[in-house]
């Protein structure tokens, strides 16, 4: 089992910053301002309170709380922020978080006021005799979840089904976890209208309902309702949450197939998630069955570096992780839900894999989600967390989807950490600063460790007892070798297991080494994330088109790359500053690299020789490192000499050029070793002087001319954001006999017109040998196009909607300004008062190529 959240203490560290900032949030953001669209519907004195904004907002001011009969209908039903009430839900599950993970009994108060005024609604509800069933609790009318069962699209209803688990999650949780019996009456009662509603559908017309692209939402309704049956003892509520399943994508998933390809990720996840308590209440294997499949689908083949998934909300094809790179990729949602399920399939299989996901996608993903600022209205977390080139985080999101679960997910941070399948068992599944109050063993056990800053942690114990410990090593270690109390030990099965009979006082440590590693995407080998350890680096840079980097003479023994701190958590690598994904920093940033050395170079010693490719993209520089790394400075020279050869015999490397690369390869101080002499000996041998080494080389070895060099020449004014804002014209330049030389699809010299260009060059020697080059060039030379929409909220306030597209590079921000305000960046709609006469409101637009559109203006009238 996990331990609850009240038996361990999160001590301070990387993650002990966000939950700082959240606990703030928690303890000062009032509940009246969460109850009080809650309040509104239900027609009680919201007591002067605002709801939170933006998708948690009162709605039009004509709604009305319609009930199935009196819905007015399509187009004549005035309506706004549909999702309202999810939010107050996440917000009750973050108050009861945070009582348990503390015992302040400030959070416990506010959760039971939250409660009490949800329970007052409901009572509210239920004496209009209008709704279905007294449990009805929401915060508009019941008309949206009978417009479902319709098949209502999204846009005249919003997911009723995904903010009533909301609700529901957010009281289970203050019952569970802070007591409060009153919330147990109140989400009983919303389990059984839901139960008596959703088993009244026929079981086709549901699968019908859940199909819907958002609008058939509903969360983990079944988790909820699984949940609530194992407290109540009701069967009711176990079939009702089977009412929420989507059989195609179970049957397919008990098949073997993947059909996830173009379906909304989290629209699902929550979904999985529920299907794992219902394997735990009912045994059914086909739920844990399908679950494995759906997660082994998912992660690794759709998931980016930080653990995110999914472009635009929506899954593309398995394995498409580069090519996957879109504008908004990695919705924060998916990641919460992910890591349920992860935990979830970790308690059932005890798989490392399991643990190994939730580190990376809790500690890049999450942690870095949140801004490091404190806030007393915004959670200041991320909807996406983007990877594409010069991406920047967008933090705030009050009332959004992820602005609700990012009120959860860093209040938990220790809940993963401490695992007991079994009693005397202990797992350590994840490395953060924390102690476990352990009742089996009467006592408490500590991890003292500054990870991932560092490698080094150490495990206290202050209790009396035999302890069969298991603690897991990551994948990323190399070899999953560690050190354990000094002495190297290697992990089976991803964990290294200890028996040992403990006292008071005893300390066992563990040193992992942190390697900065450049790791590929499975589709796209040359394009790379760099990470440290457990933590993804993010590259600071202005521009947004890929940043390109040469690792060859950064590389160690190893394969992994040098690099040394610069200020606080920054590294300094490949020439370029890299932060922690988890830093909560605002500067623009590459999560990825495009690997691209055009020279052959070793640590210490340059070459100045290509490094040429042949059709296959095979180089001498591709070869010598496709083993990830060398055991010894031995296997490197042998490697350098082996792969020299071979890129003589193709072509790729004249003898003189073989000499220049294996004497530097010799001279190399490659992780610190002396340089080498090397001397030609006769014209059939090198030898290395001082080490009795010697590399023959016959006289065919690069006896003919080498393949010629051709690369892409572009010419054009390039903005620090690394597009091209006027016309560039490019060319093929090659260096070498060449008998024709072509650029694919491009007319040499012509300009290129606006798009990401994928070039490639070929040329041909007059002995028929190919040679190829590749560059990509990104061009926008024209401003995003912008406009404003205005909507009247009544007498005396309007919305306002800054709209603005660029099917190029895509917009980087809308500013506007009125004459009593400063340049604001602002892309949601807003809302202004009406003065006595009408205002000018000025706006434009700028891309990521850094165009920026004319000013424009919007008159908004005078007030009436």
């Amino acid at each position: 089992m996990f331990f609850p959240l009240s038996d361990v203490d999160l001590h301070d560290g990387v993650h002990a910053r966000t939950r700082d900032q959240l606990l703030h949030l928690a303890r000062v953001f009032p509940a009246d301002r969460a109850l009080a669209v809650f309040r509104a519907n239900a027609g009680l004195d919201t007591r002067g309170a605002l709801p939170p904004g933006t998708w948690e907002d009162f709605g039009h001011p004509d709604e009305r709380p319609w009930s199935a009969a009196d819905y007015p209908g399509a187009g004549l039903a005035p309506t706004a922020s549909l999702l309202r009430g999810h939010y107050a839900g996440h917000f009750l599950s973050m108050l009861s978080l945070a009582y348990a993970s503390t015992g302040d009994d400030v959070f416990r108060d506010k959760a039971h006021e939250m409660v009490a005024g949800l329970a007052e609604v409901q009572a509210a509800l239920a004496a209009t005799g209008r709704y279905s069933h007294p449990g009805f609790l929401a915060a508009y009318g019941e008309w949206q979840f009978s417009r479902l069962e319709e098949l209502a699209p999204y846009g005249e209803i919003w997911a009723p089904y995904y903010t009533c688990h909301k609700i529901m999650a957010g009281l289970l949780d203050a019952h569970l976890l802070t007591g409060s019996a009153l919330a147990c009456d109140v989400v009983t009662a919303m389990g059984h209208w839901v139960a008596n509603r959703i088993l009244a559908v026929e079981p086709a017309q549901r699968q019908r309902m859940w199909s819907l692209y958002i609008a058939g939402e509903f969360g983990g309704m079944n988790d909820s309702l699984t949940t609530l049956h194992l407290i109540t003892g009701e069967p009711r509520f176990l079939a009702a949450a089977a009412a929420f399943e989507m059989d195609e994508l179970l049957d397919a998933a008990a098949a073997g197939h993947d059909v996830l390809d173009g379906m909304h990720a989290n629209q699902h996840l929550p979904m999985l998630a529920g299907h794992l308590g219902q394997y735990d209440a009912t045994g059914d294997r086909r739920y844990l069955d399908a679950v494995t499949a759906l997660f082994g689908q998912v992660v690794p083949g759709r998931t980016f570096a930080h653990g995110g998934t999914g472009e635009g909300e929506l899954w593309g094809p398995a394995g498409h992780v580069a090519r996957g790179i879109g504008r908004r990729n990695a919705e924060t949602c998916a990641t919460y839900n992910l890591l349920k399920i992860a935990r979830g399939l970790f308690g059932q299989t005890h798989d490392a894999r399991y643990a190994d996901y939730i580190e990376r996608a809790s500690l890049n993903h999450i942690v870095g989600s949140r801004a490091d600022v404190t806030s007393d209205v915004s959670p200041e977390v991320l909807y996406m967390f983007p990877v594409d080139a010069g991406a920047v985080r967008e933090y705030d999101n009050v009332g959004t989807c992820c602005g609700g679960t990012g009120l959860e997910s860093h209040l938990k941070h220790q809940e993963s950490v401490w695992f007991s399948p079994e009693p005397g068992e202990l797992w350590v599944l994840q490395y953060l600063p924390s102690r476990l109050r352990w009742e089996a063993l009467g006592g408490t056990v500590t991890l003292r460790t500054a990870y991932p800053r560092n490698g080094l942690v150490a495990v206290d114990f202050d209790l009396s007892g035999p302890v069969d410990l298991r603690l897991r090593v990551p994948s990323w270690v190399p070899g999953r070798r560690v050190l354990l109390d000094g002495a190297p030990h290697d992990a089976i099965d991803g964990f290294l297991r200890v028996r040992r009979e403990v006292r008071p006082g005893d300390t066992l440590t563990l040193k992992f080494p942190l390697p900065l590693r450049l790791v590929p995407t499975p589709d796209d080998p040359a394009l790379v994330s760099l990470e440290h350890g457990p933590t993804v680096l993010l590259a600071r840079a202005d521009a947004t088109t890929t940043l390109e980097v040469a690792p060859a003479a950064h590389r160690r023994l190893d394969g992994t790359i040098l690099g040394v701190p610069a200020a606080g958590d920054v590294v300094s690598a490949l020439g370029l500053e890299f932060e922690p994904a988890w830093s909560g920093g605002d500067r623009r940033y590459h999560m990825y690299l495009r690997v691209a050395d055009p020279l052959i170079a070793f640590p210490g010693a340059p070459t100045g020789v290509p490094d040429r490719h042949d059709a296959n993209d095979w180089s001498f520089l591709t070869g010598l490192w496709a083993s990830g790394g060398f055991p010894s400075h031995e296997a490197f020279l042998g490697a350098a000499h082996r792969n020299a050869k071979r890129a003589a015999f193709a072509g790729l490397l004249s003898r003189h050029e073989v000499l220049t690369v294996l004497t530097a390869a010799a001279a190399s101080t490659i992780d610190g070793a002396p340089p080498r002499r090397s001397t030609v000996v006769a014209t059939g041998s090198v030898t290395i002087t001082d080490e009795d080494v010697t590399w023959p080389l016959s006289e065919s070895v690069g006896a003919g001319e080498p393949i010629p060099v051709v690369r892409i020449e572009v010419v054009g004014e390039r903005a620090a954001s690394g597009w091209y804002t006027t016309a560039p014209t490019v060319s093929a330049v090659t260096h070498g006999a060449v008998a024709s030389v072509s650029l694919d699809g491009v007319t040499p010299g012509a300009s290129l017109g606006d798009g990401r260009h994928a070039l490639r060059a070929t040329a041909t020697d007059p002995s028929g040998r190919v040679v190829h080059a590749a560059r990509e060039v990104a061009v926008d030379t024209a401003a995003p196009s912008v406009r404003a929409a205005v909507r009247h909220l009544g007498a005396h306030t309007v919305e306002v909607t800054l709209h603005a597209d660029d099917d190029v590079s895509g917009v980087d921000r809308i500013q506007w300004r009125t004459t009593e305000t400063f340049w604001g960046i602002y892309q949601e709609p807003f809302t202004r008062a009406l003065h006595s006469t009408p205002q000018l409101l000025e706006f434009t637009a700028t891309d990521r190529a850094g165009n920026t559109s004319p000013i424009q203006q919007v008159v908004l009238p005078a007030a009436p």
